[in-house]
């Protein structure tokens, strides 16, 4: 496939990059600085999320968009849904948080956490969710992130199978990366929220 990685120098968009080679993908990696980007065998691309044209010039409609994009800055993330949506990409796999928008009901009580970290942020990644599931992309609610190895036993589960929001129930990037890329390379959650769950 022709993936897209999005924010391919941060902690998260570097594992999908690396996997999406491994996995022996056609890989394209945007960051706004590329020599940034460590893996090898990838096309390595300038773009800024708030310059749309710099990412349409890299994405197209056999383009799928694996996007492990994460800020402090409110406002950016909503840019790079914008900019990937109309960028028009066959498949968008966006990264979100747990406990945030679509999935803050099911996460309970736990989750009012989240305001003490990200506070007005949290608008922007509702409605870049938004965005992207609106245009039938699929999007990744993880819970609180770890540099531990990818989980053997990984799976995806949709809202109806949610568990509770708990801060020490951590999942690893890298597993959060290989189950974005099974939903790359077999769809199960287009237009919905789904969890990435360590087991």
């Amino acid at each position: 496939m022709n993936l897209i990685v999005l924010a391919a120098s941060g902690r998260t968009g570097l594992a999908l990059a690396r996997k999406a080679v491994e996995r022996g993908h056609t890989v394209t990696a945007i960051a706004r600085d590329p020599s940034r980007i460590t893996v090898e065998h990838v096309r390595k691309v300038a773009g800024d999320v708030t310059d749309p044209a710099s990412i349409a010039a890299v994405v197209d409609e056999d383009s799928v968009v694996l996007s492990g994009l994460g800020t402090e800055v409110a406002g950016v993330l909503l840019d790079g849904a914008k900019a990937v949506v109309a960028a028009g990409p066959r498949r968008i796999i966006w990264l979100g948080a747990y406990g945030t928008g679509a999935s803050a009901e099911v996460a309970g009580e736990g989750a009012r956490v989240l305001w003490t970290f990200m506070g007005d942020r949290i608008p922007d990644k509702v409605a870049a969710d938004n965005a992207v599931l609106s245009a039938g992309g699929t999007v990744f609610h993880a819970g609180v992130l770890s540099d531990d190895p990818e989980s053997p036993t990984r799976r995806t589960v949709g809202l109806d199978a949610a568990p509770p929001f708990d801060l020490t129930a951590v999942v690893s990037r890298e597993t959060v990366a290989a189950l974005m890329l099974d939903e790359a390379e077999k769809p199960r959650f287009p237009g919905a929220v789904a969890l990435p769950l360590p087991g």
